[in-house]
C-alpha cells in the first residue's frame, strides 16, 4: 500500500496567503460597506447591520494582514508597487476606509467617520503620488499605455470616496470645520473627475492599440462604472452641504454634472455586461472566485446607492427606482461572491492539501 502524500503545513499555507495577498482586497470592504449603506437608505436595518459587521471585520482582518505583509514580506509588497496590474489596488484601502467611515457615521458614530477620513486623506495624498510614479512613470519600459487596465480607475474611486466622506461628515460638525470639509470635498471631487478622464484615455488607447484577449478583460474593468457612480454620489452629497465658499461656487456645476455622470454610468452598464458575456460564455473563460470579483460587486452597489441618493436629492423618481432595483441585484451578487470566497478560503487555508514535492 502506497503512503499518502504529505500534507502542506498549516503555517506555510497561511504564510503563502499573506505573502501573495492582493493589494486590492479592500474592495471587499468597499462592496459590503456600500451595500450596507444602500440597505440602510431603504430601511432594511437588520440586513444593513449584518453587512456593516462584515465590512468592519473584513477591514480589520485585511488591515492586520497587510501590516503583517509589510513587516514580513516587504519585498513582495515592493514588487506590487512596481506592477501596473496590482499597484493601483492599494487605492482600495482609501476607498474602503471612507466607505466604512460613512456607514459608521450613519450608525451614529461621527467621531469614527472623522478618524477614518483623516486616515484616508493622508493615504490619498501619499499614495496619489507614490503609486503612479512607482508603477508607471518611474519605469524605464515604454510604452506606458500597454499596461493600462481597469484597476487604474480605483485611483478615481479613492478620490471620490474622500469627497463623499467629507460631505457626509459636514452636517455634524461646527462652523469652524465646515469650510475645511467643503474644500476637501470639492477638491477631491474635482481631482477625481480629471483622473477619470486621464485614466479613461489611457485605458481606451490600450484597448484600441493592442489585441484584446478574453483573459485581459478581468473583473476590475467594472470599476469604470463604479468610479462614475461614486462621482454621482459625491456630487449629490456636495450639493446638500451647507453654504461655504467652495460649495457655493460650484453647486450648480456639481448638480448638473451628477445627472450627466449617472447617465454615462447607466450607459456603461450593458457595455461591461456584454464584455463579461464575451469573456465567459463566448470564449469560455472559467468563472471562478478571485479577489477581483469584489471590484464587480462594489460598482453594482455604488450604482444602486448613487441612483437612490441622486433620485431623492434632485427629485428624480425614475433614477431612484432604478437604484432600488439595482440594489437587490447587488445583494444577490454579493451573497454569491461571498459564498465563493468562503469556499475558496476553506479549500486553500483550512482543508488539508498535498505539499509540493
Amino acid at each position: 500500500m502506497s503512503a499518502a502524500p504529505p500534507r502542506e503545513p498549516v503555517r506555510s499555507r497561511y504564510a503563502e496567503a499573506v505573502q501573495t495577498l492582493t493589494p486590492g482586497y479592500f474592495a471587499l470592504v468597499m462592496a459590503s460597506g456600500i451595500i450596507s449603506v444602500g440597505l440602510e437608505l431603504e430601511g432594511f436595518g437588520v440586513l444593513s447591520a449584518v453587512l456593516l459587521w462584515i465590512c468592519a471585520v473584513a477591514y480589520t482582518v485585511i488591515l492586520v494582514l497587510t501590516l503583517i505583509r509589510l513587516t514580513r514580506f516587504r519585498d513582495a509588497m515592493a514588487r506590487d508597487f512596481m506592477d501596473p496590474g496590482r499597484a493601483f489596488g492599494f487605492f482600495t484601502f482609501i476607498a474602503g476606509t471612507d466607505v466604512l467611515g460613512v456607514r459608521l457615521g450613519m450608525a451614529g458614530w461621527p467621531a469614527a467617520t472623522a478618524v477614518l477620513l483623516a486616515m484616508a486623506v493622508l493615504a490619498w495624498v501619499v499614495l496619489g503620488y507614490v503609486v503612479p510614479w512607482t508603477a508607471v512613470l518611474g519605469r524605464d519600459e515604454r510604452p506606458v499605455v500597454k499596461d493600462a487596465n481597469g484597476t487604474w480607475f480605483i485611483w478615481v474611486v479613492a478620490s471620490q470616496s474622500v469627497a463623499v466622506a467629507a460631505a457626509s461628515l459636514e452636517p455634524g460638525v461646527g462652523d469652524e470645520w465646515r469650510s475645511a470639509l467643503a474644500l476637501t470635498a470639492v477638491v477631491a471631487w474635482s481631482v477625481g473627475l480629471i483622473l477619470y478622464a486621464a485614466v479613461g484615455i489611457f485605458v481606451s488607447l490600450r484597448l484600441m492599440t493592442y489585441p484584446i484577449r478574453p483573459e485581459d478583460l478581468r473583473p476590475q474593468y467594472f470599476v469604470a462604472m463604479g468610479a462614475m457612480a461614486i462621482s454621482v454620489l459625491a456630487g449629490a452629497r456636495i450639493v446638500e452641504m451647507a453654504g461655504a465658499p467652495m460649495v457655493d461656487a460650484t453647486r450648480g456645476l456639481v448638480a448638473g454634472s451628477s445627472v450627466v455622470f449617472w447617465s454615462f454610468a447607466s450607459w456603461l452598464f450593458p457595455v461591461l455586461v456584454a464584455a463579461g458575456w464575451w469573456r465567459h460564455f463566448v470564449h469560455r473563460v472559467p468563472l471562478a472566485y478571485e479577489p477581483g470579483l469584489w471590484s464587480v460587486i462594489f460598482p453594482l452597489g455604488m450604482y444602486a446607492v448613487a441612483g437612490i441618493y441622486l433620485g431623492r436629492a434632485d427629485h428624480l423618481p425614475i433614477v431612484a427606482f432604478i437604484g432600488r432595483a439595482e440594489l437587490w441585484i447587488a445583494v444577490a451578487a454579493f451573497l454569491a461572491t461571498f459564498a465563493g470566497m468562503l469556499w475558496h478560503l476553506w479549500t486553500t487555508l483550512v482543508s488539508p492539501r498535498p505539499s509540493a514535492v
